[in-house]
């Protein structure tokens, strides 16, 4: 149940790196569901800003199933650095798929959002057990640029920000203010910012069954049926709002939950 705290344990991947990882149990009196639902945040946030408070965590836990959160790296509550080798979401990737590897699950649904989006499509693209995927707060620039939209939010100009706080546009502006109020380690973010996917993604090889999820007014998710019409049999769901969809509008969060429930 959400209002117990989560089994938090940690495991140390071949770099050294200590990855932090979130399990909620389904409520009890429902019916537990044997495939677990894995979560990735994204930039700048963590398990909990994106997927706890928001009422995802909440709302999966009540239709039985086992939810795990993933703490990228440089983020939350897993090992932070300036070292921007040890970043990259093809890295993050491979984070992932080592908690996965500890749950000992016949299958997992796996949820991303904008950084952790990639993530999670990196970690499809690579792993058969993934069963159904849901990617939300990103779009054409997937396919057109090979990761986040960088059109957009260029990693080099945010990565200066971060480290002056002094913002060059809006978009940057907005998310270094976002980093900036939640107590994050800002050289980490930067290391990320710079470390930033741009080598495409294999999006052929998944096999698992998915919703493309985006906010209408996104500028990181712009044209976001170039992203589902790459992925075969993708479904696209758009809702209002921007880049805060995620936990501004409850639709966001209902979609999720239809998607899973199959």
């Amino acid at each position: 149940m959400t209002d117990v705290p989560p089994y938090t344990a940690t495991v140390v991947v071949d770099d050294g790196t200590t990855i932090a990882w979130h399990r909620w149990e389904p409520d009890a009196g429902v019916d537990a569901h044997p495939v677990p639902v894995v979560l990735q945040h994204g930039f700048a946030a963590d398990t909990m800003v994106d997927w706890l408070v928001p009422g995802t965590v909440a709302g999966l836990t009540a239709a039985g199933r086992w939810v795990v959160g993933i703490d990228a790296r440089g983020h939350g509550r897993s090992a932070k650095s300036p070292d921007t080798t040890r970043y990259g979401e093809r890295r993050m990737a491979e984070d992932l798929l080592a908690v996965v590897a500890r749950l000992d699950a016949p299958a997992v649904d796996l949820v991303g959002y904008s950084m952790g989006a990639v993530v999670a499509l990196l970690a499809a693209a690579r792993c058969t057990a993934v069963r159904r995927l849901v990617v939300g707060g990103v779009g054409a620039g997937i396919v057109e640029v090979g990761g986040v939209d960088t059109r957009t939010l260029p990693g080099d100009r945010l990565a200066r920000a971060l480290l002056s706080g002094e913002a060059e546009d809006a978009d940057v502006a907005g998310m270094v203010a976002f980093a900036s109020t939640r107590g994050n380690d800002l050289p980490s973010l930067a290391a990320q910012a710079r470390a930033v996917h741009r080598d495409g993604i294999d999006l052929a090889a998944i096999t698992a069954e998915t919703l493309v999820i985006a906010g209408d007014a996104d500028p990181l998710a712009v044209r976001p049926q170039v992203l589902a019409d790459a992925i075969t049999g993708a479904r696209l769901r758009v809702v209002r709002g921007g880049h805060d969809v995620i936990g501004s509008n409850p639709d966001f969060r209902s979609a999720i939950l239809e998607f899973l429930r199959g």
